[in-house]
């Protein structure tokens, strides 16, 4: 049995087989999943879990080299959007490489999300909760 890090199986499957620049989103439990990216889903109840505490478990685990987020994510939702940057700026710092992080409308980020590896679908109620994890390389 695995004793620390990710215990979810099909987490830690879809991680493993992220190649470099495959996509994997994390989302709010409202976000349309397109046919075609694996479907993760880890939802609950309405806020269990939240959206923060999977993406700080799966930046734990996961070379990004790259995040897109909505840009209307910063204006409808402050002070979760700077718990997001929080965790994307520590996670940037400990690869010891920059990651670039972009925004887009939310209409061109539901596009985006057809195009990835795997979708993980959170309990998340926060208004565009979503991002865009880019698999880089670890060297």
């Amino acid at each position: 049995m695995k004793k620390s890090g990710l215990l979810n199986p099909a987490l830690c499957a879809a991680i493993a087989r992220l190649g470099h620049t495959d996509g994997l989103v994390i989302c709010d439990a409202g976000l349309p999943i397109p046919v075609g990216p694996e479907r993760i889903d880890l939802s609950v109840i309405p806020g269990l879990p939240p959206f923060v505490d999977v993406l700080s478990a799966i930046l734990d685990e996961v070379q990004v080299e790259r995040a897109v987020l909505a840009s209307e994510y910063t204006q409808a939702s402050p002070a979760h959007h700077a718990k997001t940057m929080t965790l994307l700026n520590r996670a940037s710092a400990a690869q010891g490489s920059g990651l670039e992080m972009d925004a887009v409308t939310h209409e061109a980020f539901k596009r985006l999300v057809a195009d990835c590896k795997a979708v993980i679908r959170t309990g998340e109620c926060t208004p565009y909760a979503n991002i865009i994890l880019y698999s880089g390389v670890p060297f």
